[in-house]
């Protein structure tokens, strides 16, 4: 019987990551009804980072998103850390342990665009070709166009060096660019700014944000500029990171309570995979600074698991495994090895 005191959630104080922590507070109040529940907002260092002008097109390493909510488990200020489980390090600082893995959001990556359409109606092309800075204009596309169908000239933008090497593999001609900000900034950035033509997301941020992909392909929510569409990439044209669509809840590693209430709340086959994942990246020794990326399914009680690695951007490796389910770990270290030799 668990102790009936309030347990806390940390959480970091993005948009989605308040997401994520609702959900995780939904999941617990549902499961344990007599228990109370609070959440509480961390900023970390890497939220505070975001908000400054990077002087370097490299993303945050990993640790950065979570060491505050670590720092907050260690002395007992929360019970429960939730975190997006692609930014949590695969190795964790003693004393925690991952204690639960959710239910995978679609683990997909989108490109976002602007409407062909929606520009004509408006007649905007020929007035912005006139008044467009440094002789660019706004382009648009047609909507359902899938990623292998867009023009090779093209400016894409995204902050993620994964996304980057696998986007020019796909377009070598694609010219990819750095973007910051949160989801709304960067469809924002997408709808006024006439030297980007498309933006990569990840869906499962999108629609934990309440942002859907409507059948006629046009991208909709609260903070969706009017105009924007959006295509799911599929990953056989790009994996996703490592982790991706899921969320991690970190907790103390002896704390029975918490861990007897995490075993309510854990995705069995999700955890299977991502633990496949995690076990991938640990053995390439990378994190989300190096273009590494894998996705496992479970098909028939079957892991299958692709990998891919761009090792130090010059070169590039990729392979795939798959076996039983009680092999996780030693499936993404045996993928590790493929890849790294084809290196």
């Amino acid at each position: 019987m668990l102790d009936p005191k309030n347990i806390v959630i940390a959480t970091r104080g993005s948009a989605l990551a308040l997401a994520q922590a609702n959900t995780i507070f939904d999941q617990c109040r549902k499961a344990f009804p007599k228990l109370k529940f609070e959440i509480k907002i961390i900023k970390t260092t890497g939220d505070k980072l975001q908000t400054q002008r990077l002087k370097s097109n490299q993303s945050l390493p990993k640790g950065l998103f979570t060491k505050e909510l670590e720092v907050a488990l260690v002395k007992q200020k929360a019970d429960l850390a939730v975190h997006s489980l692609k930014d949590l390090p695969t190795e964790l600082p003693s004393g925690l342990t991952l204690g639960a893995v959710t239910k995978r959001e679609d683990p997909r990556e989108i490109i976002a665009y602007r409407d062909q359409n929606y520009l004509k109606n408006l007649n905007l092309l020929k007035k912005i070709e006139n008044e467009g800075p440094n002789n660019h204009s706004f382009k648009g596309f047609p909507s359902g166009l899938a990623i292998k169908d867009f023009p090779d000239k093209l400016t894409v933008a995204t902050s993620s060096p994964r996304r980057k090497a696998q986007l020019l593999r796909l377009k070598p001609q694609w010219n990819i660019v750095e973007i910051r900000g949160n989801v709304p900034t960067r469809l924002e950035k997408l709808a006024i700014n006439c030297q980007i033509d498309a933006i990569i997301l990840a869906h499962a941020g999108l629609r934990r944000l309440n942002f859907e992909i409507n059948k006629n392909n046009e991208l909709q929510g609260d903070a969706v500029p009017d105009g924007i569409n959006a295509t799911i990439i599929e990953t056989d044209d790009m994996l996703p990171c490592v982790g991706q669509g899921a969320i991690g809840i970190e907790i103390r590693e002896n704390d029975e309570r918490i861990a007897r209430l995490c075993q309510r709340l854990n995705h069995f086959n999700t955890q299977v995979c991502t633990e496949a994942e995690r076990a991938f990246l640990s053995a390439m020794g990378g994190g989300c600074q190096t273009p590494v990326a894998a996705h496992a399914v479970i098909q028939n009680d079957t892991i299958h698991m692709p990998g891919v690695s761009f090792g130090d951007g010059t070169s590039f490796s990729e392979s795939k495994v798959k076996g039983i389910l009680t092999k996780a770990l030693e499936l993404g270290k045996e993928l590790a090895e493929k890849v790294k030799d084809g290196l």
